[in-house]
């Protein structure tokens, strides 16, 4: 759903299966990549953990973590840290198509 969602939005979205394709991909320097937006809860690798390793390999990439359980509940069990740029499932179209060029946009990495 969010990739058509952000298609429909004019973005050009490389989906990845699991996170070790997501590495992969980002292991291409060639192909041009602005943001990551991972879920927090995966198997086998977390988005947190996904994330830095994104950031290892491509320190330009920025991030933008997703998840149905609450930013608070998120917080409260160490999972992401302050500051941490994310978005509470569900959410509708223009929320993330919105909340993804915010986050492409903005002036910090991480």
């Amino acid at each position: 759903m969010i990739r058509e969602i952000l298609e429909a939005a004019g973005y050009t979205v490389l989906a990845s299966a699991d996170p070790e394709e997501a590495l992969r991909r980002v292991g291409a320097p060639d192909v041009p990549i602005h943001l990551l937006l991972t879920d927090v809860v995966m198997p086998r690798l977390s988005g947190p953990e996904l994330a830095k390793n994104v950031r290892i390999a491509r320190h330009e990439i920025k991030v933008l973590f997703m998840s149905g359980y609450t930013d608070e509940a998120l917080g409260l069990h160490g999972v992401l840290g302050a500051g941490t740029q994310f978005i509470q499932k569900p959410f509708t179209a223009d929320a993330s198509s919105a909340r993804c060029a915010r986050r492409w946009t903005s002036p910090t990495g991480g």
